[in-house]
């Protein structure tokens, strides 16, 4: 009987887990993870929309939560000589060309420069966890991801473990292990299945975690080299 075509879902689990299957070659012949992924049952639609999902938070988290498009090296001695001039055009046109979030910071510091370090400070210290907090809730759904896919790979277990002993419980035929087979694959394939998509996705959502604490203390000491070096060392000391 000819294969059916691998669905697309199929093809991103195969792709996955085949290194987890470590099988003779005798073995191999006669398993096919197309087709064990498909006969898997409607859970594991459910686990491979999960992977979907993890898959375009990765790549968006990956794109948009780096060093450079928050923090960018540079920006805050490009701004320093003009704004120590008094230069607001000057200090204008540097924040254009390093769109980021220390920019925005440093924009709304420059129309407020005349209230004091302390109030630019606490300003920017609100900003700034604004838009950290918003990037943190960008990356949560890794997290419901990791949670949630392992729980729908035991639901498909629970589910072919029934249909194995169902198909016991109406034939009569206890002795014959062929007939657990199929019931018992479609378990350990859901199992297997929810595994493979949780665990990356828990350690991508520790990863940008990690990557966003790193951003938030590479943001912090750029500001505090702006309010050090536009603002009296004294009135610096007063504001902590």
């Amino acid at each position: 009987m000819p294969l059916r075509p691998a669905r697309p879902w199929a093809l991103f689990f195969a792709g996955l887990f085949a290194n987890q299957f470590a099988v003779s070659a005798a073995s191999a012949q006669s398993l096919n993870v197309f087709e064990q992924l498909q006969n898997a049952g409607l859970s594991i639609w459910a686990i491979g929309a999960l992977s979907v999902l993890a898959l375009a938070v990765a790549l968006e988290r990956a794109l948009h939560l780096r060093r450079a498009r928050l923090v960018p090296a540079g920006l805050v001695d490009a701004v320093l000589p003009a704004w120590r001039q008094g230069d607001g055009d000057a200090v204008q046109q540097a924040l254009a060309r390093s769109p980021s979030l220390l920019a925005e910071v440093l924009a709304s510091w420059w129309q407020h420069r005349h209230a004091g370090a302390a109030a630019l400070e606490r300003r920017g210290g609100d900003l700034a966890s604004r838009a950290l907090r918003a990037h943190q809730q960008r990356a949560y759904p890794l997290a419901v991801v990791a949670t949630v896919a392992p729980i729908v790979g035991l639901l498909g277990t629970v589910v072919g473990m029934i249909e194995a002993f169902h198909v016991i419980a109406f034939t009569g035929a206890l002795g014959d292990p062929t007939l657990l087979a199929g019931g018992i694959s479609k378990a350990l394939v859901n199992t297997a299945a929810g595994l493979t998509v949780a665990l990356p996705a828990l350690a991508l959502h520790h990863l940008f975690k990690h990557r966003l604490a790193t951003v938030g203390l590479a943001l912090e000491g750029e500001l505090q080299r702006v309010l050090d070096a536009a603002f009296p060392a004294p009135e610096v000391r007063d504001a902590h």
